[in-house]
């Protein structure tokens, strides 16, 4: 689905830049995309890690799979071409919220590495992190949270990611954390520890 563009509108430049924003927040703002099989513990490390930044006093905001179907793409399906959409949206809004100073944390299975791709060449160069929860599928069939898989192999839900649609491992993410052998809290660490690594938050609240 290829968006719509206007040759009627234009970019306004804001006097409020995103530099500003940053400067008032005391933190650079970046996308933080976690990435995975369904199960695998996205949205759970997602929400954690926003919780650890809120509570140092980050501005930020988790785009969650699920809750964005709910409204900004409650009118796509799950064919590929509308799967790519879903992404494609999830980018443009996170770029936005970048430019609004905010860490901007997404959760979503993401399973083809051009959308992801495409995602990244949204923003500057450094300005998005691919997090790659690996968990392996048999262990993310065990805990089917949802009843996800086993509707999928009962063939009730077509293009599910594992089984009849393929994921694609990410090549290079910035972080690949095992959340089958991690602990939250020590999954979450590494997460803040890369932020700190790259200069994206200062060691406490606001520096």
């Amino acid at each position: 689905m290829e968006p719509r563009k206007s040759s009627n509108t234009f970019w306004h430049h804001a006097s409020v830049t995103r530099e500003r924003r940053e400067l008032l927040n005391g933190h650079r703002s970046v996308v933080l995309w976690f990435t995975g099989l369904s199960g695998a513990g996205k949205s759970t490390l997602a929400h954690s890690v926003e919780e650890y930044l809120f509570q140092m006093g980050c501005r930020t905001f988790t785009f969650d799979g699920d809750n964005v179907r709910h409204g900004l793409c409650s009118d796509l399906g799950f064919s590929l071409e509308d799967r790519s959409e879903n992404i494609r949206r999830v980018g443009e809004m996170s770029k936005l919220f970048i430019e609004a100073g905010v860490i901007a944390l997404t959760a979503f299975i993401s399973p083809f590495r051009s959308d992801r791709a495409k995602v990244r060449s949204l923003v500057p160069h450094g300005d998005f992190f691919e997090i790659y929860c690996y968990c392996p599928l048999q262990v993310c069939e065990e805990r089917d949270i949802k009843g996800l898989y086993k509707r999928a192999r009962k063939g009730e839900i077509k293009n599910f990611t594992g089984i009849s649609s393929p994921y694609e491992e990410p090549e290079n993410p910035e972080l690949t954390i095992d959340t089958d052998a991690l602990s939250i809290e020590e999954s979450v660490a590494q997460v803040i520890e890369l932020l700190h690594r790259h200069g994206i938050i200062g060691q406490g609240s606001n520096q």
